[in-house]
């Protein structure tokens, strides 16, 4: 095969001072008018007389710089740049061994660069193992760009890959023949909340976790509306602080509850948040057995600042309200929003209304907090008020009323229709009592119609011994052993099984009513 020197038809392989005939160009190297705006014609790169570039197919792998890096440490392309201003002395140092070059390396067929590409294909995914097994190039500088240009899939392989991309390419073939291989994206358990927000999956190994705790798509969005950022929390540091409140005594079927109704306690570390919050209860004397239950009920408390929030409050319910210390402990227990919410507004409001509908001295609304401090928690106009009408509708005049919220307050969250209204009928109709009864035992509005009150008047009349005249009030309130003994003069079991017959009469009586 002859050997033709192409320094003589290549101008930039000659001296740059000289003129020359017009330029052999190789059928492999692409057309000068072709190249798009923009690009950059790598012919020359220094003021040396002397410098050789590849403009075909034909190139020497001596000048390819495999083990190129970016400042940030990403492997680039291993071919030369135009604007590696860094390399070129190094690379003049390289220019004065080329001419010891074979004319069969210049000069070799096509299939035998094939093969030669194929061994460097094989070195440099060994060398790059990162790169998706990318090989060296056909072209030189000038082409390599210009086949950037028109080539989406080697472009896509040279850049950082977005956040939000859903394809990426896998591979492709050497001379750009190879077919683009697509990574579907991952598929996950929650198609419907990534339908509703813009789910990350980042958030999905969180979610599993919670998942375990019963919590499924729909309470995923409730949180992500209450508060997107708790679902952005690391999984270990959740698990950290939920393990924590299990500890402590919160009931795992609780968990759900909490974090759909206070998402950000998954935010809350445990040394500086939650053990502090815990300490607090303490000091206020809340046993430890009722510690879960405390956090269930208002989980909302850990998002107040102690110093700021919780013991200000507190010494408003002591030095304000008037509720002694050793009773702070029980208030809280019957009611642990009262430390979440405004106390002076709701104290002062509450008092204001009794003292001025009943004539209720302060000591008498302090027992009725002490008692039942949900009593902060109603409202004046459908609570407290239709309650204190319906008392007096029945006969009972403000000091009687008094009495017996005073000594009963939890009448006051007790239903009118359900409760209240059934119970005094048959207080009138069945037993043939009088309401003034009820302010000796006020503790007849609290107990149940259908599993005391009707089973143990119905039982005694049964067996012949209910009383001559008004049926007394006090057979209702000792427990049930006590009542077969005192008055029944029966065995336990027997009136268990009266009962249990006329619980299901009843119900057959309610079951026809409702056909």
């Amino acid at each position: 095969m002859a050997v033709i020197s192409i320094c003589a038809f290549v101008p930039a392989l000659r001296s740059q001072s000289g003129p020359g005939p017009e330029p052999f160009r190789s059928p492999f190297a692409p057309d000068p008018l072709s190249r798009r705006p923009g690009e950059r014609t790598a012919g020359r790169r220094s003021g040396r007389s002397r410098r050789f570039v590849a403009l075909s197919a034909h190139s020497n792998p001596r000048i390819l710089k495999v083990n190129r890096k970016s400042r940030y440490g990403r492997p680039l392309s291993p071919f030369d740049s135009d604007d590696d201003d860094e390399s070129l002395e190094s690379d003049e140092d390289e220019d004065e061994d080329e001419e010891g070059w074979s004319d069969e390396d210049e000069f070799a067929e096509i299939a035998e660069y094939e093969e030669q590409n194929k061994d460097k294909k094989k070195k440099d995914s060994r060398r790059h193992p990162n790169q998706g097994g990318r090989s060296g190039s056909l072209n030189s500088r000038q082409q390599n760009g210009h086949n950037e240009y028109k080539n989406p899939v080697r472009n896509a392989v040279n850049t950082f890959p977005s956040p939000n991309h859903e394809k990426e390419i896998a591979s492709y073939d050497v001379i750009g023949r190879g077919k683009p291989e697509e990574i579907k994206p991952r598929q996950h358990s929650f198609p419907r909340l990534s339908e509703e927000i813009d789910l990350d999956e980042r958030w999905i190994p969180l979610l599993d976790y919670l998942c375990t705790f019963g919590l499924k798509e729909s309470h995923f969005l409730q949180m992500y509306e209450r508060h997107m950022p708790s679902l952005q929390i690391n999984v270990g540091s959740a698990k950290e602080r939920l393990d924590y409140l299990l500890s402590i005594g919160v009931k795992n079927r609780d968990v759900k509850r909490i974090l759909l109704r206070q998402p950000q306690i998954l935010q809350y570390t445990v040394e500086n948040n939650l053990k502090s919050h815990v300490a607090f209860l303490t000091g206020l004397g809340i046993p430890n057995s009722r510690m879960g239950q405390i956090i269930a009920a208002a989980p909302s408390l850990f998002s107040y600042s102690v110093e700021n929030s919780l013991k200000p409050t507190v010494r408003y319910l002591v030095e304000e309200v008037g509720i002694k210390e050793k009773d702070l402990g029980k208030v809280v227990q019957l009611s642990p929003q009262i430390l979440v919410q405004r106390i002076d507004v709701s104290w002062n409001t509450r008092y204001f209304f009794l003292s001025k509908e009943l004539g209720a001295p302060r000591d008498s609304v302090v027992k009725m907090v002490t008692k039942h401090p949900q009593l902060l928690h109603y409202s004046i106009d459908d609570g407290l008020l239709p309650r204190i009408n319906f008392l007096r509708s029945i006969g009972m005049c403000n000091s009687e009323i008094l009495k017996v919220l005073t000594s009963l307050t939890q009448v006051l969250s007790l239903s009118l229709e359900d409760n209240l209204k059934p119970k005094y009928k048959y207080l009138i109709n069945e037993l043939r009592n009088e309401v003034r009864a009820l302010t000796k035992y006020p503790m007849y509005l609290s107990l149940s119609l259908d599993q005391r009150i009707r089973p143990r008047h119905r039982f005694l009349v049964s067996l012949k011994k209910a009383p001559n005249g008004p049926f007394p009030l006090s057979y209702f309130v000792p427990t049930d052993e006590c009542f077969c003994e005192q008055w029944a003069g029966t065995s336990l079991d027997k009136y268990l099984a009266f009962r249990q017959r006329l619980l299901l009469k009843d119900f057959a009586k309610k079951y026809e009513k409702q056909r």
